[in-house]
């Protein structure tokens, strides 16, 4: 099935889905690797680049994020890797897919209702218009 796995997470609940179904997915072959992809988005206005937590804040989140998705798939015996790359979301996401020859994209969805959509987009709509390769979108 798929060997290369590319999980992006946030930190949500609904990284913790997608982690489970990514798990899923992975256990099916012997020898797949979830790579484990947490996007840090730069500021983007004056007052993010002014409220911007230090660099050891930052990568304490991280971290609290990234954590619980590495506990799962350790917990069950998955190989996996943690990348980090900063970027805007969706185009870094589908970037590093492309780079790293991912066979599938999971990644959960935030839920939002049409308006919110219209003015927000929303990172995993756009990664699942936009991907070459498959992507499972997780609720």
């Amino acid at each position: 099935m798929y060997k290369k796995i590319l999980l992006a997470v946030d930190g949500s609940e609904n990284s913790l889905r997608a982690t489970e179904e990514a798990k899923k997915i992975a256990k099916i072959e012997t020898d797949a690797i979830v790579d484990i992809l947490y996007v840090n988005v730069p500021p983007k206005t004056a007052r993010e680049i002014l409220l911007e937590p230090s660099k050891e804040e930052q990568d304490k989140a991280r971290q609290a994020r990234i954590s619980p998705v590495e506990k799962i798939l350790n917990d069950a015996g998955v190989k996996n890797k943690v990348s980090i790359v900063t970027g805007e979301a969706s185009p870094t996401i589908i970037q590093h897919a492309n780079t790293t020859g991912a066979e599938i994209i999971v990644i959960g969805s935030r839920g939002l209702n049409a308006v919110q959509k219209f003015v927000l987009g929303g990172v995993s709509n756009e990664v699942v218009q936009k991907a070459t390769m498959p992507v499972l979108l997780v609720k």
